[in-house]
């Protein structure tokens, strides 16, 4: 192994938890709980019991549909905030002024953001599922982790893109809470795609977790891997044309920053 790609890979892995860290501030984790564990319950039993009322679907819909979209959460906020922050500290400047591979530094940073976006949302459906009473055969959790997993790897390259923003806006939370709402209203979640109109439908299947949450409800019915392995593929393929045009725009956003000498704010 060369001393480059040694150096590289601790970037990735070495860098990329650090930033994590710092992000949600582990010392006091009494904004993460409120934040990533309680409050996509309250936004799974919202949904099932309007569904429940409207006689749509049943709760097994909308607790799938909200716990994978609510991944979207960390996986926004987290990887646009890993720059906002950087910028905001003025610390910006020195992680960008060292040699260190591009690709390793931003995609270090996603790897946590990941792992979390993923937990949170194998979390909400496990206890949402506890407290809907609804049941989720054994036999279909592997595959439910295979595709939250990649949801919240095609999520998290949405929020690349995102994070580019970072390098030019103040603050990038609303834009956050944007991009969650058109996620949740566009991606299936609660209103199924062949209930929306053509064109609603045809932007949800071009976003992220849309493809990943079908997924998950026809292993939950019953289907295995191999079934799904179309629509999970889709969602791979989604999420990486995102993390590539987040890569790009974060490069060409960091290179216009030091020519015009906006990178930190003031």
């Amino acid at each position: 192994m060369t001393a480059q790609l040694r150096a590289a890979l601790r970037v990735l892995f070495v860098g990329g938890l650090i930033s994590f860290r710092g992000l949600f501030n582990w010392l006091n984790p009494y904004i993460y709980v409120p934040t990533m564990l309680v409050s996509p319950i309250f936004q799974v039993l919202l949904f099932a019991y309007i569904g429940r009322s409207a006689a749509v679907a049943d709760d097994s819909f909308y607790l799938i549909g909200n716990a994978v979209q609510y991944a979207s959460i960390p996986c926004l906020f987290a990887m646009a905030n890993t720059i906002a922050g950087e910028r905001w500290t003025q610390t910006l400047g020195i992680v960008l002024v060292t040699p260190a591979n591009r690709v390793a530094l931003f995609v270090g940073r996603s790897l946590p953001v990941i792992a979390n976006g993923g937990f949170v949302a194998l979390f909400t459906l496990a206890v949402g599922a506890q407290v809907l009473g609804v049941s989720i055969p054994l036999a279909a959790w592997p595959g439910i982790v295979l595709a939250i997993a990649v949801a919240a790897t095609s999520c998290t390259g949405l929020g690349l893109l995102q994070a580019a923003l970072a390098l030019r806006v103040r603050s990038t939370a609303v834009l956050s809470n944007i991009v969650f709402g058109v996620l949740l209203v566009f991606c299936g979640a609660n209103v199924a795609l062949d209930a929306l109109p053509a064109w609603m439908a045809a932007v949800g299947r071009a976003l992220p977790l849309t493809h990943a949450i079908e997924a998950c409800r026809e292993i939950v019915a019953g289907a295995t891997i191999g079934d799904v392995g179309g629509l999970l593929s889709r969602e791979v393929l989604v999420g990486g044309v995102y993390a590539v045009l987040g890569l790009a725009a974060l490069r060409f956003v960091e290179d216009q920053s030091r020519r015009r000498a906006t990178l930190e704010l003031q």
